[in-house]
């Protein structure tokens, strides 16, 4: 359609208020008939952006259904994009348009607390800081300052009683008992002492655990040196749980403040994930599962969490790191810059340890994402949607899905998961080494796979499944009904799940047997949900056994085949490590740790570990 024509279709009324709009900065409301509020913009140029829903060719789907329902447009101009940005906030939040992305707002956030006087108590805060002594946070859930306070009890045995109850104290109460407190109110630690623990503490939580370990070596040493053995046990178990929580926690070579945000976005679901970092050291992590309009991408999700998120009373770091900067993100800086009064810098996590930590969050994004997608209440609903678009007999209660997996055609496996009405059962998962056939032949490998389950599945009397998926198209499907009629099964209904010429989410073919063109479904359909999901865990399942095959078969000499790792190195690592899976489960940072093991040759080691 040209701009003529589709200026020729808009309503007359909606034609007035295009002529008359203003090109400075501002915010518009779409409204409907009934006056309510369905969308809410911001813009650089009011008049420019308006009219692009009504002129612009290739519209979204989104954006076409949205102004199939205009009837109204309400326009505020601003001096500045960053005052439209806080307008819009606000607006999104008062009137929870249904085309815009919605957030659930959080107000209070809780602080671990330490109070002042001879003893301090730590303890756990949320609200006003009305007393006096040092708030450390926020932390992102009640859960994680129990952690951590739980924490520096085993370490420091700081009291975290009641002020009226430590006053009235005439013995020691169990907290001494178990060792979580030194019990100061009877006078067991003197206040010098106590006060070095505390100030350890605060050490701790700004970021400085390297000074604390270092003060508890000297005394461990120390103490060993007057043998006083207890003594030196004491604070060699401290040490020992500090490097713990540090080679989980810390961030070598910065005490910054900030934030990493980890987004996945599949089956119609988004997942942002918020991991806190604060002096250096990782407080926890908070999810969110935005509603999102069908067809929303990702700049507008990520761009329209950080303006609810750190303009809705949150605490704003100075940096905050994302895997892709969205389009605002100059006046979105600007916003948060002037709403902390300090500036804030937006940043893509590009290298050394920032991306690292965005790896992380990332995947506990996809992690948390899998979780919900997985929860017993959208698989019904998507079952039920299943038969109806594939025109079942009967609601699918038992699904499986096949994918082959190889590394340039060697040591492939074939994958096998089971997916019932509670979702995936991954008891009945199967992983099937492929042999006797080509390097690289997909359909090959399909056959041998589907013959061997279903071969023995009908030996052995077993139920078949309501429904089979094969990741591929027709080549695999086709090779799949050569099994089932070499296997004379005829009542099972089989299709096969391609990605489209261009590959995209969401543009995925269900092609049957027998027909030549395949079946495309909305991209907010239920029932493309669940194939989209069962094929992505099929290829998960697939890729994670297949990497599993490639270390098991190499591990008698995988240290030996890494360059620059001889044998002194190999000795260094497994006497610093104690064993090889630690290795495996080490860092690259935590690696380089080991004597001799410089950054580079851990990164190597990491790396080889990992591929």
């Amino acid at each position: 359609m040209s701009e003529k024509d589709s200026a020729s279709t808009i309503k007359p009324q909606i034609k007035q208020i295009l002529a008359h709009l203003s090109k400075k900065p501002g915010v518009y409301q779409m409204l409907d008939k009934e006056g309510e509020t369905l969308y809410v913009g911001k813009a650089k140029n009011l008049s420019n952006r308006v009219k692009s829903y009504f002129t612009k060719q290739h519209q979204s789907p989104k954006t076409e259904l949205l102004v199939t329902y205009i009837e109204d447009i309400h326009t505020t101009v601003t001096e500045t994009e960053t005052e439209a940005l806080l307008l819009e906030n606000n607006l999104i939040k008062k009137y929870k348009p249904r085309f815009n992305v919605i957030f659930r707002d959080d107000k209070s956030y809780p602080f671990v607390f330490l109070s002042s006087g001879d003893y301090p108590r730590l303890a756990y805060h949320r609200g006003a800081k009305k007393e006096k002594g040092d708030y450390f946070g926020p932390f992102p859930s009640t859960s994680a300052v129990r952690q951590s306070l739980s924490l520096m009890q085993k370490v420091f045995q700081i009291r975290q009683c009641e002020d009226s109850y430590f006053a009235n104290r005439s013995r020691p109460c169990l907290q001494y008992q178990i060792k979580r407190c030194t019990a100061p109110c009877v006078n067991y630690i003197s206040k010098e002492d106590y006060a070095k623990d505390v100030e350890n503490i605060r050490l701790f939580y700004r970021g400085k655990s390297d000074q604390v370990i270092s003060r508890l070596q000297k005394k461990m040493d120390k103490a060993s040196e007057n043998l006083e053995f207890e003594l030196a046990a004491r604070y060699r178990d401290q040490i020992k749980q500090m490097r713990h929580v540090m080679q989980q926690q810390v961030i070598s070579g910065t005490a910054s403040d900030l934030d990493m945000v980890g987004v996945a976005y599949a089956s119609g679901t988004c997942c942002i994930l918020l991991v806190f970092i604060r002096n250096g050291m990782i407080v926890g992590n908070k999810t969110y599962y935005p509603k999102v309009p069908k067809h929303s991408d990702l700049d507008e999700i990520i761009s329209s969490f950080l303006t609810f998120y750190y303009l809705s009373g949150a605490e704003v770091p100075k940096q905050v790191f994302l895997e892709k900067m969205p389009e605002d993100s100059k006046a979105i800086s600007e916003a948060l810059s002037q709403h902390k009064q300090s500036k804030v810098s937006l940043k893509v996590a590009s290298r050394g340890q920032t991306k690292e930590w965005q790896e992380f969050a990332n995947k506990n994004a996809q992690h948390s994402l899998r979780a919900k997608l997985n929860s017993k209440s959208n698989f019904t609903k998507r079952l039920l949607e299943l038969q109806k678009a594939l025109q079942l007999e009967s609601m699918p209660k038992h699904v499986e899905c096949f994918d082959i997996s190889h590394t340039q055609g060697n040591q492939t496996v074939g994958s096998c998961v089971v997916f019932d009405e509670n979702g995936p059962k991954k008891s009945d998962y199967r992983i099937f080494n492929i042999s006797g056939v080509e390097p690289g032949d997909d359909y090959a490998a399909m056959e041998q796979v589907l013959t061997r389950r279903y071969k023995r599945l009908k030996d052995e009397e077993k139920s078949l499944p309501d429904l089979v998926i094969v990741d591929g198209g027709k080549g695999q499907l086709a090779k799949a009904e050569d099994v089932f009629n070499q296997l004379d099964i005829t009542n099972v209904p089989l299709i096969g799940v391609s990605k489209g010429s261009d590959r995209k989410v969401g543009m995925e073919q269900i092609w049957f047997p027998g027909q030549h063109r395949p079946l495309l479904l909305d991209e907010d359909s239920k029932a493309l949900h669940f194939i989209q999901h069962i094929r992505d865990e099929s290829h998960r399942f697939a890729i994670t056994k297949h990497r599993h095959q490639r270390k098991k078969s190499g591990t008698k000499s995988l240290l030996e085949e890494i360059p620059g790792v001889g044998a002194k190195r190999r000795q260094s690592l497994l006497r610093h490590f104690g064993g090889w899976q630690e290795i495996e489960k080490a860092s690259a940072k935590d690696i380089a740790k080991a004597p001799g093991i410089s950054l580079s040759i851990a990164q190597k080691i990491y790396d080889y570990l990992h591929s």
